[in-house]
């Protein structure tokens, strides 16, 4: 029977899952299972595939725990890896969004920890919350499962001070008020495949940019962050499918004090309401947009989404005094030629040099030979790098 690593991603009422092996010398074997249990209409269903894409199984199941969702979630996924006795895990790594300035590190989970994150909730209202749900739940099903936590932040952690800090007074810092970064599964993924794809390159000035339901660009040198478009939370920076993105504070202290506004209802004006799905009333999902053209408001919320990133991409490059390389990744970055392509002829004053067909094709370089800054699409994979996260602190905890 071989070992395995559970990596999961716990949402409101989802959590995404995947199963790598785990090799003897603790490394991180190839990937076995990827799948997603939900609750839809009160029914639980579960859908996994093995690595080619073949589908596994897909099941539904009368909702049934009186206590969180993910008591339910989980518990069918965990019988159904356990169904495969070469699936069940030996460990699970989970993604957290937010590790405040004390977690710059994956690490094994205890209630103390836990404790710690549930002050950083207000943080990442949207995420933080349910991922420690879904490590709460995996402890009451499985107590003795060894768990790890991987954050979105840590990757951040070589952000300068001059790019964290916020113009407030000091003691406001001293609170742990100043800029975080997110996405950094993500980005630690692209830095490490990076000298893959493009070489020597990958040692130079890069900027990531990670666009999907979430969106964000990193600026990277020598493979780590110096610059993030997203700040103290996941709101700040670019338009995204629902998030603003930044916004003058002074709209809000309006919105408080001449429209009544409370917190409740501010936050969710500026987490579920605005972004793509705001400015098109339509959707927050750019396929959508994109096929509905003719749609002036389609067309005025994927023309902002894509001025916003080309006007904060004129930032990072200003951070790293140039650029050698942009990578586009995540949902929209992967799969979207015409959001890529307007994004890039933007670029043309700094060099870069599209080529149409490899646009369409979406796959590895998108320039031509001649572009003085060459332009990729990486596929991205957190999963991974929770399973190689959560197979480094396993070692660590092993050797102490």
């Amino acid at each position: 029977m071989s070992s395995t690593i559970l990596c999961l991603n716990c949402g409101s009422s989802s959590v995404k899952f995947a199963v790598y092996a785990y090799q003897k010398d603790r490394s991180p074997g190839e990937l076995r299972v990827r799948g997603k249990a939900e609750l839809i209409d009160q029914e639980s269903g579960l859908t996994a595939f093995d690595a080619q894409g073949q589908l596994l199984v897909e099941r539904k199941e009368t909702f049934s725990s009186k206590g969180d969702v993910h008591d339910d979630l989980l518990k069918l996924t965990l019988d159904w890896l356990a169904s495969h006795g070469d699936l069940d895990p030996i460990a699970a790594g989970h993604r957290v969004v937010h590790g405040g300035k004390t977690f710059v590190q994956a690490v094994h989970v205890n209630e103390a920890t836990l404790n710690d994150l549930g002050v950083l909730i207000p943080l990442a209202p949207l995420h933080q919350p349910y991922n420690l749900a879904g490590i709460r739940a995996l402890a009451k099903l499985r107590p003795s499962l060894f768990q790890v936590a991987c954050f979105d932040t840590a990757f951040h952690a070589t952000l300068p001070h001059v790019e964290r800090a916020f113009a407030l007074p000091r003691r406001l810092e001293e609170q742990g008020i100043y800029r975080y970064g997110f996405h950094g599964l993500s980005y630690a993924y692209i830095a490490s495949v990076l000298p893959d794809y493009c070489g020597d390159v990958a040692e130079g000035r890069v900027v990531v940019a990670h666009l999907g339901s979430g969106a964000s660009l990193c600026a990277l040198q020598n493979r780590k962050s110096i610059a993030s478009t997203m700040g103290f939370t996941a709101l700040e920076g670019l338009m995204m499918g629902t998030r603003c993105g930044n916004l003058d504070p002074g709209v809000l202290l309006y919105l408080l004090t001449e429209q009544g506004m409370d917190v409740q209802s501010l936050t969710s004006l500026l987490y579920k309401e605005s972004g793509l799905l705001g400015v098109s009333g339509l959707s927050a999902d750019v396929r959508t947009l994109l096929a509905a053209s003719d749609d002036p408001r389609a067309a005025e919320a994927i023309e902002l989404f894509c001025y916003r990133i080309q006007r904060e991409l004129g930032a990072m490059v200003a951070a790293l005094q140039g650029l050698d390389a942009l990578v586009f990744t995540a949902g929209i970055g992967e799969h979207a030629a015409p959001i890529r392509k307007r994004i890039c002829e933007s670029l043309q004053w700094i060099g870069v040099e599209l080529d149409d067909m490899r646009n369409a094709s979406g796959v590895g370089c998108l320039t031509t030979p001649t572009s003085k800054v060459s332009v990729w699409v990486i596929p991205t994979d957190e999963e991974q790098m929770v399973a190689n996260e959560t197979i480094g602190v396993m070692a660590k905890a092993v050797t102490h």
